[in-house]
């Protein structure tokens, strides 16, 4: 899984940006668009997080990848309260992705790692043909820093045969890169080169969503902060080949090796989270985007 060493190559078509201010409470936002894939998180998912862990209950993600075998989504997950990202309101709920000492999938001893995965979302499936939107809301939890002295792996998608990732939401240092941006989200497309780059907020949701045009090979990216509706912020053309899976959650990258995959620092006691909000992918065939 995801075995390239990425860099960043900042092109002239690359956007770099500072965080708007966040606006004030507004309605929250409808989706407008046939949804593909929905991964928004329901009451009784956080009333009962053991939802999470059986193909019997849980309807939304993958319940065994991509996470260590020992341990269980409900084991991983945390519920954060607080006004709700654009896409949830009231009917749904945040969601954390945590990473411990213990998030090692398979034998990735490298990378510290869990990623939730649509539960229908396949290779040559729906999302991976004619125009989809990824749209998602991040937040970050003060209790649970990020070490950005690492380079972080947020959302994907990763083509089928694990070779490259066609797109890919980064954090923290890249690898082999200057750490002057560290504090930035960047968007890479497969080369690693920089499709669009906003600051990440100490405080209150940054929403994005990707349009993957996958005929026409071009990736539209949308931002806003708060409840404000999203605008376009960037266009370029990107290889979008090879088919995949969706992935949110978070793949920390070690430092001091060029093997990230087995090897490499990763410090003692982690305890780090990403928190995330409406989640799904829409088709947006005729143009349509849910903004």
């Amino acid at each position: 899984m995801h075995r390239q060493l990425l860099a960043t190559v900042l092109s002239a078509g690359s956007a770099l940006a500072a965080p708007a201010p966040q606006a004030s409470a507004a309605p929250n936002a409808t989706i407008k668009c046939p949804i593909v894939f929905d991964g928004r998180v329901p009451a009784s998912f956080v009333q009962d997080p053991t939802l999470w862990d059986s193909y019997a209950t849980n309807t939304i993600y993958n319940p065994d990848y991509v996470r260590n075998a020992d341990l269980k989504w409900s084991q991983t997950l945390k519920f954060p309260t607080g006004d709700p990202s654009r896409f949830d309101g009231s009917d749904f709920n945040a969601v954390e992705v945590t990473l411990s000492d213990k998030s090692i999938f398979q034998t990735q001893n490298g990378f510290r790692r869990a990623g939730l995965q649509f539960l229908k979302d396949a290779s040559d499936g729906p999302g991976t043909t004619g125009v989809k939107t990824l749209h998602f809301s991040v937040k970050q939890d003060p209790t649970r820093p990020l070490n950005l002295t690492h380079e972080y792996l947020n959302v994907w998608h990763e083509a089928a045969d694990y070779s490259a990732d066609q797109i890919q939401f980064q954090y923290g240092t890249i690898i082999g890169k200057s750490s002057s941006d560290k504090n930035n989200f960047k968007l890479l497309d497969r080369s690693g080169a920089t499709i669009y780059s906003v600051a990440a907020a100490a405080t209150g949701w940054q929403n994005f969503a990707f349009t993957l045009d996958y005929t026409k090979n071009q990736v539209t990216v949308y931002y806003s902060t708060g409840n404000t509706a999203l605008k376009q912020v960037a266009q370029k053309s990107a290889d979008l080949s090879g088919g995949g899976q969706f992935q949110i959650g978070i793949l920390k990258k070690p430092t001091g090796t060029s093997d990230v995959v087995n090897s490499g620092y990763q410090e003692k006691n982690i305890n780090e989270g990403q928190v995330y909000g409406g989640i799904f992918l829409e088709d947006s065939a005729s143009n349509c985007v849910s903004l």
